[in-house]
């Protein structure tokens, strides 16, 4: 009984050894390392700099690293799928994931021009919500100027393409995305009509900091 006890202790010793040695080999987050493996792996759909021409793929210049590494570690975890991020996602490293984050976050971002007429009707959604339905205002969490809180993982919206936005809240809505935090987007989206989440899209796209 008493070796069995000495082997279990001896191998839970192993075990925590071997994390800790692993979580020493961590470097701080490196934007020239980042830069190389975006470079391989990120530009073709991100583009350069993070700056995707193509209105479905998302522009990561200028996002926060924390939402960036969230979102490459729940790809990575099964908590969030998507047919070309999950195959991209998965063989990254932690140390590739914090680097990578840190060189998007560096990046200036495009920006974006917005729809005048529908940017209209999105902007008082964004600000004030709209108390009939439910909906809170965009604001409250991302910001009057759609920057986002890094350190709660809330993203940077302005700027972002409304294509992309507009496809983003149509997941949480059906339910095809749910790795936020305690459901909080699927319960704004939910809420939320076609013409409302087309507005505000656009007026996202057209927020400048």
């Amino acid at each position: 009984m008493k070796k069995t006890w000495l082997t279990t202790v001896s191998v839970a010793a192993v075990l925590a050894s071997g994390l800790a040695q692993a979580a020493e080999e961590l470097q701080p987050a490196d934007p020239a390392r980042g830069e190389t493996k975006a470079n391989t792996i990120c530009m073709a759909c991100h583009g350069p700099q993070g700056n995707s021409v193509v209105p479905l793929w998302p522009k990561l210049a200028g996002q926060h690293p924390e939402y960036i590494i969230k979102q490459l570690m729940n790809f990575k975890a099964g908590e969030r799928y998507n047919v070309q991020m999950t195959p991209m996602a998965m063989p990254l490293t932690e140390q590739e994931v914090l680097d990578v984050a840190a060189y998007f976050s560096t990046q200036t971002q495009s920006g974006g021009q917005a729809d005048r007429e529908l940017a209209e009707k999105g902007e008082a959604i964004y600000r004030a919500g709209n108390p009939a339905t439910g909906v809170p205002a965009c604001s409250a969490c991302h910001g009057p100027a759609g920057m986002g809180q890094g350190l709660s993982k809330f993203p940077r919206l302005s700027g972002q393409h409304a294509d992309y936005v507009k496809q983003t809240l149509e997941y949480f809505r059906k339910g095809e995305r749910a790795n936020d935090p305690n459901g909080m987007m699927r319960g704004v989206a939910a809420r939320m009509s076609d013409q409302e989440i087309a507005a505000v899209s656009q007026y996202i796209q057209g927020l400048s900091k």
